[in-house]
């Protein structure tokens, strides 16, 4: 059986850029279509990060999708960085007047999509073989397979399908320019069924590579040591991982990491990439597949947001007064955000991680470096302003 579908807006993944962007197209009145290749179960149990920007939360909240976050999210008005043994406390709130929260992105992507469903808005799940075509077209297509052929065709398609997603990869070679660096080192994380061990993340730098201690609820802990990117799990048995992780994190204070059950490990490379411009035609690139950042600095999912709210406010604009400047400019305006966020990132991860060859006078160097930016209210203020996120433009 074959179908033909029209819609306004046709959104590629049902991660958190595009459930988000089809709340925002729904808020203006706007008609969006999803299409999502996994089920709705892989989709939701898909462990990510966990720190939403305070701009991120705001959005959810004007929403009205941020209610069970503001309950069961973690809401942090600091981060500890630790070298020498010892920790030190960045007062984030203190310094910016603004706070992180953190709340699994699986979380957070359940309530986009129970609240999506509950409003009419359509989710197609299982949707294979998506293809793409007419990207220079007044009405581009996207045909998928599900149950037999279907063709959806719409004014606009957004992807926000992912570094691996089709979206991109539908572009005319040459059509995009490519920034890219791979990054020497990576992060052997866990998911571990225990309290976590402290109320406020801990970036450690140590001799022997990076760690960090992060929470996900009461009861879920998520941590990471830095491996080289080479290393296999198989190298990596439950206790290893442990004792590595009391070797790191600073124990000053009294302080002492408790370990449990580990219920999720991954090995995860650090790569940094950016495409310009994140649009062709008709289809405009958004989070993950236009841009990834190293994870140090917590930003993947809020550029994603940050994305979506600007391509979802110029969409708006089109359809109210047929006014295409937004659309135009969509690029230009969140590459500026994106460049930032990715100088951030890759200061924080060289700033934190020991690099191969690296030697005595280098750990020296980053010692200083880490002692002025606890000592200097102007140097933890700038981490601070770029961990919190920068104001929405």
């Amino acid at each position: 059986m074959s179908k033909a579908l029209h819609t306004q807006v046709g959104i590629i993944g049902a991660g958190p850029a595009g459930l988000v962007l089809s709340h925002l197209l729904a808020r203006g009145g706007i008609e969006s279509v999803v299409l999502e290749h996994r089920s709705r179960d892989y989709v939701e149990q898909r462990v990510r990060a966990g720190v939403l920007e305070q701009g991120t939360v705001d959005l959810l909240d004007e929403m009205g999708l941020a209610a069970r976050l503001r309950r069961e999210g973690l809401r942090h008005h600091g981060i500890v960085i630790g070298f020498d043994g010892r920790r030190r406390r960045i007062p984030l709130s203190d310094l910016t007047g603004r706070s992180i929260t953190v709340y699994g992105q699986q979380e957070l992507v359940k309530d986009l999509i129970a609240a999506r469903l509950a409003s009419g808005g359509a989710i197609e799940f299982d949707a294979e073989d998506v293809r793409l075509s007419d990207l220079d077209m007044p009405r581009p297509v996207a045909r998928y397979r599900k149950e037999g052929e279907h063709e959806l065709r719409r004014d606009f398609l957004a992807g926000c399908d992912g570094f691996h997603g089709v979206s991109r990869a539908s572009i005319p070679p040459g059509a995009l320019r490519i920034y890219e660096r791979h990054h020497p080192f990576a992060w052997l994380g866990i998911l571990a069924a225990v309290a976590p061990s402290t109320d406020e993340l801990i970036y450690a730098r140590h001799e022997r590579g990076f760690a960090l201690h992060s929470l996900r609820s009461p009861t879920l802990s998520r941590l990471y040591i830095q491996v080289d990117p080479r290393a296999a799990l198989a190298d990596w048995p439950d206790d290893r991982v442990w004792q590595e992780l009391r070797l790191r994190l600073p124990a000053d204070g009294g302080w002492t990491l408790a370990d449990g059950p580990v219920l999720e490990k991954s090995i995860a490379l650090h790569h940094s990439f950016v495409v310009e411009p994140m649009q062709h035609g008709r289809l405009f690139l958004a989070g993950d597949a236009a841009h990834i950042v190293p994870p140090t600095g917590a930003k993947g999912l809020n550029l994603a947001v940050a994305d979506v709210r600007v391509l979802a406010a110029a969409l708006t604009r089109w359809y109210r007064a047929s006014d295409a400047a937004g659309l135009a400019s969509y690029s230009e305006r969140c590459l500026g955000r994106i460049w930032r966020v990715q100088e951030f990132s890759s200061w924080m991860s060289t700033l934190l991680h020991r690099l191969p060859g690296a030697d005595a006078f280098d750990e020296q160097v980053a010692r200083a470096r880490l002692e002025w930016i606890c000592r200097s209210e102007a140097e933890a203020r700038s981490l601070a302003e770029n961990y919190v996120g920068l104001p929405w433009q």
